[in-house]
């Protein structure tokens, strides 16, 4: 697999607000979207990505799926969905493979390495489509990457196109 770029990461914290207000405040996020009590994704100043920073709170002190509070994953961006297609059957190949999301404005499978530890990779939609696949409703749902790439073909997106609009 061909690593364009980090494209996010997503931490659990203890104090969503206050992970929130350190965020925004101290080091410039702004907030794209918020759940509130549950999840914040923040975006940083002039960035082409629909978040760089996930926030999920550890509801009463309780970690979901026995993690810890710190990092839950990481993302990294292909620049196409053969490139997905291709990670998608290694990863099944090596049993890693644990879910695969359509998020809209990304087509993401998600995988654990040897100790577990999660981490993504993600095909970024074009950002002109951005507007028009978020108005479906619903910001996340099943991927059928088959099905994505008979839409999509072989579009070269972000990084790997030379940019990341």
């Amino acid at each position: 697999m061909v690593v364009r770029r980090l494209n996010h990461a997503v931490l659990y914290v203890r104090d969503l607000a206050a992970s929130v207000d350190f965020y925004t405040a101290t080091l410039g996020f702004e907030i794209a979207m918020e759940i509130p009590g549950r999840a914040a994704f923040l975006r940083a100043r002039g960035t082409a990505n629909d978040h760089d920073l996930g926030l999920f709170s550890v509801p009463d002190g309780k970690l979901p799926h026995g993690s810890y509070v710190g990092l839950y994953h990481l993302a990294w961006e292909v620049g196409t969905l053969a490139e997905l297609a291709a990670v998608r059957d290694r990863l099944t190949a090596r049993n890693a493979l644990v879910g695969a999301s359509d998020h809209r404005v990304s087509k993401s499978l998600y995988a654990k390495d040897p100790s577990g530890i999660e981490f993504e990779v993600m095909w970024r939609v074009p950002a002109e489509a951005w507007a028009a696949e978020t108005a479906h409703g619903s910001m996340i749902g099943p991927l059928d990457l088959d099905a994505e790439i008979a839409r999509w073909g072989d579009r070269v997106t972000g990084a790997a196109a030379g940019s990341v609009t």
